[in-house]
């Protein structure tokens, strides 16, 4: 059985305001965890991790594939959520131990972007034009090369067989309250919270 992960902070404000943390975690990121609960019960998902229900039910993943168990939108859409969150709220801090990525992690940025600001602008306006609801993500494959990736819904980079990295969430749920429909204030607001710290163990693990 899954259950809603505890935040390793108390507060992002002024970034994010308490009342949109306390809605996004506290309510939309415990529905997910209730409604896949009540799905996995009784199937072959039951026991499970989040990353294995994530591939397993993913769309883009061949039913006829070895060990494949039958699809179900509503398993990929709440476990994707689940590990989504997850993922989205452990990256951020009050008060980063790493402001700015350094290491391999950097370097790679800079072979690929030239800059950290470039990739900045770059993860930005694709979080900008990603139509509708989903997450823009950065990941890495097995050769450590980044991408950007736009994902709609519950997609993310894992069903592809990526690596996620970090990730900005683009749901109105998650920058309503703070930013309205202005979507790009929220995503520039969200940089100086993320600790790449956190971002970079994800790369090199």
């Amino acid at each position: 059985m899954f259950t809603l992960i505890d935040l390793p902070y108390k507060s992002l404000a002024p970034v994010i305001s308490d009342e949109t943390l306390s809605f996004h975690h506290g309510k939309h990121l415990q529905t997910y965890v209730d409604n896949l609960n009540k799905l996995i019960a009784g199937t072959d998902y039951e026991g499970k991790s989040l990353e294995e229900i994530v591939v397993a039910s993913a769309p883009v993943i061949s039913s006829a594939a070895e060990g494949a168990v039958e699809k179900s939108p509503a398993i990929f859409n709440n476990a994707g959520q689940i590990l989504n969150h997850n993922l989205y709220f452990t990256q951020f801090s009050p008060e980063p131990s790493l402001s700015v990525p350094t290491g391999s992690l950097l370097a790679q940025i800079q072979k690929q972007w030239s800059s950290l600001e470039a990739f900045q602008a770059d993860f930005e306006a694709k979080g900008v034009g990603l139509f509708g609801s989903g997450w823009v993500w950065l990941a890495a494959d097995k050769n450590g090369e980044l991408s950007i990736l736009q994902c709609p819904n519950a997609d993310n980079p894992v069903a592809h067989g990526l690596k996620p990295l970090l990730t900005f969430d683009v749901w109105e749920h998650a920058y309503y309250l703070d930013h309205q429909n202005r979507r790009a204030a929220h995503l520039k607001a969200l940089w100086p919270i993320v600790d790449w710290n956190v971002v970079g163990d994800r790369y090199t693990k």
